[in-house]
């Protein structure tokens, strides 16, 4: 289960430039508008320090860390809902993502050119915002043409109900309110997520791409400070990163990255804050399995059981579920092995209807 992210932004805000950090790949990061036509993709680890310590503790044949996968998407300007730059093609590569990571930038520096002439990023904030919207109204719009006259002559029950959300739905973006802060009912949010696949619906979250110097003082940066007022209203976290030092920190070693983040007074870089910051968007943990052949990080939506984590690593584990052998990260740190574990009365066995915890350890007993 990878989560895919979208890194947006207007053009020349910083999102090459993290990406390029993120999969430390070498996807251009030119200074022009468009340097990005297609999306890049790229599949990184996600750092945990907890399957480090499984690691060492276990001695595998291999370590499996869980993945992100992060697309960086084309520049979106001013009317790209009515064609304008790279327009609809920009839209349509957002929709395959489960969440919106945007960048937006917080940085001067007369050297590189904004789509927009002038740094101020409640206005880049709202365009994307407005773009969103208007490509959302478009598409409910068009729904709206085809059912309507059926809801009218059949006095179908489902169609008339989608004719009455889709007018609530319009009403909101009309107004220029993402439907991720609607007021609707739980019944019609999870309409629109089995039904439609909106953008203005999807997690959202900021990046504020800003200078190395305004990291040690974020109350200095007044675009970062308007950033976060902005956000808040939205219920939308607003991470600080300066994509600079994180391209910088991707060319290092491992040993210099961390005498680098030490310099700087920072125990992780930010694009492993971006990471967590990610997964807790999506409402996503991590459990393990771990063993001689391999340890291993799963990810899972909180609220599953433990015969839907099974069935995360495989269909069988699931179809032929028996029970889960599970105890706690913390334990194993205490404990230092599975046998003192059972001896101090740690390893539970849990059925199927067990809610799995962010960093369980389990071991699953299946038959099919």
């Amino acid at each position: 289960m990878a989560l895919k992210a979208g890194i947006v932004g207007l053009p020349n805000v910083g999102k090459s430039t993290l990406f390029n950090a993120i999969t430390n790949s070498h996807v251009e990061a030119a200074n022009y508008p468009f340097a990005t036509i297609n999306p890049n993709n790229g599949i990184v680890n996600v750092n945990d320090k907890r399957l480090d310590f499984l690691s060492n503790l276990f001695k595998p044949k291999r370590t499996i860390y869980a993945t992100c996968e992060f697309f960086d998407i084309a520049g979106l300007v001013k009317g790209a809902s009515n064609g304008e730059g790279l327009g609809n093609q920009f839209l349509a590569n957002i929709r395959q993502c489960d969440a919106i990571v945007e960048v937006v930038r917080c940085f001067e520096n007369n050297d590189i050119i904004h789509v927009e002439n002038t740094i101020d990023a409640i206005r880049d904030a709202d365009i994307i915002n407005i773009e969103l919207c208007l490509s959302d109204l478009q598409s409910v719009s068009n729904r709206l043409s085809k059912i309507e006259t059926k809801a009218k002559i059949s006095k179908d029950k489902q169609s008339i109900y989608e004719v009455d959300l889709i007018k609530k739905i319009q009403k909101y973006l009309q107004e220029g309110i993402p439907l991720r802060c609607s007021s609707l009912s739980e019944e019609d949010k999870n309409f629109i997520n089995s039904n439609y696949f909106l953008l203005t619906n999807k997690p959202l979250m900021y990046v504020a791409n800003v200078s190395e110097d305004d990291l040690l003082d974020l109350t200095k940066n007044k675009n970062y400070m308007a950033l976060k007022q902005y956000a808040e209203k939205q219920n939308c976290e607003v991470l600080a990163i300066s994509c600079q030092i994180e391209s910088e920190l991707s060319q290092l070693s491992a040993t210099e990255k961390e005498e680098y983040l030490h310099s700087l007074g920072v125990e992780e870089s930010g694009l492993d804050k971006l990471v967590k910051a990610t997964y807790k968007l999506l409402n996503l943990s991590t459990f393990f399995t771990v063993g001689e052949d391999e340890c291993r990080a799963w990810t899972f939506i909180n609220g599953m059981k433990a015969n839907e984590c099974a069935g995360i690593i495989h269909t069988d584990f699931k179809k032929g579920f028996i029970r889960a052998e599970v105890y706690t990260y913390d334990d194993i740190v205490i404990y230092k092995s599975e046998q003192a574990i059972k001896e101090a009365g740690k390893l539970k066995s849990e059925g199927k209807d067990y809610v799995v915890k962010d960093g369980d350890i389990m071991f699953f007993r299946f038959n099919v």
